[in-house]
């Protein structure tokens, strides 16, 4: 029951204005003691509440909620008719579709949330999923051909990031292998691709993007990593239905290029964009660091990292790219 009662206890409140426990209390049946452990639940998750006593809650800035209905129609005007879930709390956008699997989903389906409670990086690292603040988005894609269809998902998915931003808000992005999105060298967004099924046959994978927007002070502090966010480098309030939409729209399309001309037609969008191409760099394996140039990347999604005057692929896994003045955490 915690879970609705935190649900409707954010719908009350996203206008900013007060909200009676005792009445949401009333409405839901349960007791007002519940509310309150309920809205000390939310504050844990980020959301500045504070009480006034004979008013209620309030929260202290309105909050803007994904609004599934929005997403659907910016899609609708452009001829997509993508499935669509959105989430008010969950343990994480890509779990929730791979829980789904194989018969209870549709290729192209998509699960949006205001706030993951288990949000996932790349090497088991945890994705700070801020409530309200960013875009946590998981796209189903049906793998026809096996796991090898699922060469350059990545890279294809950081082009479809950079084509939403530019078209919304004229901001040109940069690219590193093998799943982020940088902005003027920091961290802006990175990208999950989980596979299920077979090497040769039926095969599917789950897209998952996580766009820093508007950082909260408080969840900035639990970054390790420099990073960024959207808000900053623009001058409009960004509206997080319509980049959702967007970004929707233009990996269905990305993902469209792919089974018609493969990864070969988006190599040249993606060196251009490359933020360490042709640049000194370190290769980190676990304890090895190896020192090279990255020379780009290849059509099966592998980085071509030159060393001692020879290019060999280096494919995803757990394996990371740094500057080559990085300092290795």
């Amino acid at each position: 029951m915690s879970k609705p009662i935190r649900e409707r206890l954010v719908q009350a409140l996203a206008s900013g204005k007060f909200v009676s426990g005792q009445l949401i209390a009333d409405e839901l049946g349960v007791s007002r003691a519940a509310i309150s452990k309920q809205v000390s639940a939310l504050s844990d998750i980020g959301l500045d509440i504070f009480k006034v006593r004979g008013k209620g809650y309030q929260l202290a800035q309105p909050i803007n909620l994904l609004d599934k209905q929005v997403i659907l129609e910016n899609l609708r005007k452009i001829n997509l008719e993508n499935q669509l879930e959105v989430h008010t709390l969950i343990d994480s956008t890509n779990d929730f579709i791979l829980r789904k699997l194989p018969n209870q989903i549709d290729t192209g389906q998509v699960c949006i949330a205001e706030y993951q409670s288990a949000g996932r990086g790349r090497r088991g690292r945890q994705w700070v999923s801020p409530f309200g603040s960013h875009l946590y988005l998981s796209y189903y894609h049906y793998l026809e051909q096996g796991m090898s269809q699922a060469m350059g998902l990545s890279l294809l998915t950081a082009l479809a990031i950079s084509d939403a931003i530019n078209e919304l808000y004229q901001i040109d992005v940069e690219l590193k292998w093998p799943n982020d999105v940088y902005y003027q060298g920091v961290k802006l967004a990175g990208i999950l691709i989980d596979l299920e099924g077979q090497t040769t046959g039926e095969c599917h994978s789950v897209i998952g993007v996580g766009l820093n927007l508007n950082m909260p002070e408080q969840a900035a502090s639990s970054i390790t990593q420099a990073w960024t966010d959207l808000q900053r480098h623009i001058d409009i309030a960004i509206d997080r239905n319509e980049l959702a939409a967007s970004i929707i729209a233009s990996i269905s399309k990305r993902l469209a290029e792919q089974a018609d001309l493969g990864i070969d037609s988006m190599l040249d969008e993606w060196h251009e964009k490359d933020l360490f191409k042709d640049k000194t760099v370190k290769l980190i394996t676990g304890e090895k660091v190896q020192h090279g140039i990255c020379r780009g990347v290849n059509s099966s999604g592998a980085l071509l990292f030159e060393i001692e005057g020879h290019i060999k692929p280096i494919y995803g896994g757990e394996v990371s790219l740094r500057g080559a003045d990085a300092i290795i955490d």
